[in-house]
């Protein structure tokens, strides 16, 4: 068991995505303890499924830094998620029963930006499940892009996935060329003609089509030239978002999630030169989130505290 002081705080990063929910559990010393990974956490598509991923991951995370289950109510949690960019579900998941000792929602986009500057000020370019271009400069966030899969979220996996089966759709009907990467998809998704692929494709989550952007990447790699073309597309419209944050003048610029190693070369070189690593994960820019909420929340209290004392003491 791991030792606890009184005067620890313990927090608890949790960034949730399309594919994944990702907790991690860090100490007064800011040592991460453990860390714990469950299933999708997007609220757009489903509340529950989003609560269940969460507590599972924090249980998880718990499990991981050998501490009993009971420690999760003293837990100060920053949790960033994707969709809450909406105010419905916000509002929807801000207004949950948590079980933690104090819970900060934010984005998933804010959380990552505060990951990857290690709490300050930066940009951020997301391309993973999905795709979406944030800035956080001099208290103010930019969000770019970012409105959903299969509406938005342009250059991600999930789209990749998405182009490559209308792609292969085509080519079942005899309307597009024949290419590797209709192969690919063919392969990874075990079907054989478009009744088969629809069976398989048909009103999935995004998730389901980004596992599609590995066959794409590959092809796209080797040369074939459908390929070339997707990877190229949602290749420009990355670096059109990464201009558009850059004119806000951010000290430092990130590319993070799955897809960013893949998809780096085919980025603009100008782009390519902005880019900075990432100086921490998304669950860890959570922890920044909780520390930042919990010490402005204690500062507006002593405010509070101090003036109540004020107009005791003067009238």
């Amino acid at each position: 068991m791991v030792a606890l002081r009184d005067r620890d705080t313990l927090y608890i990063g949790i960034d949730g995505g399309g594919s994944k929910c990702r907790a991690s559990i860090v100490d007064a010393d800011s040592r991460v303890l453990g860390t714990g990974v469950a299933g999708p956490a997007n609220p757009l598509h489903g509340y529950a499924q989003t609560i269940d991923s969460i507590v599972r991951s924090a249980a998880l995370a718990l499990a991981d830094a050998k501490l009993p289950p009971e420690t999760l109510g003293e837990l100060v949690a920053g949790v960033g998620l994707a969709g809450v960019n909406m105010p419905r579900l916000y509002n929807e998941m801000a207004s949950w029963a948590h079980p933690f000792k104090k819970m900060y929602l934010t984005t998933d986009q804010h959380s990552a930006c505060l990951g990857a500057h290690r709490g300050g000020d930066g940009a951020v370019i997301i391309a993973g499940t999905g795709s979406c271009g944030y800035a956080w400069v001099n208290g103010q966030g930019k969000l770019v892009g970012g409105h959903g899969f299969p509406h938005g979220d342009k250059g991600s996996g999930a789209w990749m996935g998405m182009e490559a089966v209308k792609y292969v759709l085509m080519a079942l009907d005899g309307l597009a060329e024949d290419s590797r990467l209709k192969g690919e998809v063919l392969k990874a998704l075990d079907a054989h003609d478009a009744n088969e692929v629809f069976e398989k494709i048909g009103g999935k989550s995004s998730s389901h089509y980004a596992r599609l952007a590995v066959p794409v990447i590959e092809c796209a790699e080797a040369g074939d030239p459908v390929a070339v073309a997707i990877v190229r597309d949602g290749a420009a419209y990355i670096s059109d978002l990464a201009d558009k944050l850059l004119e806000l003048k951010p000290p430092r610029l990130s590319m993070i999630g799955g897809l960013a190693p893949r998809l780096r070369p085919w980025l603009a070189p100008h782009v390519v030169q902005r880019l900075a690593e990432p100086l921490d994960a998304p669950e860890i820019g959570c922890v920044y989130f909780a520390q930042q909420s919990l010490a402005q929340e204690s500062s507006d209290t002593r405010s509070v505290t101090e003036e109540a004392d004020t107009k005791a003491l003067f009238g």
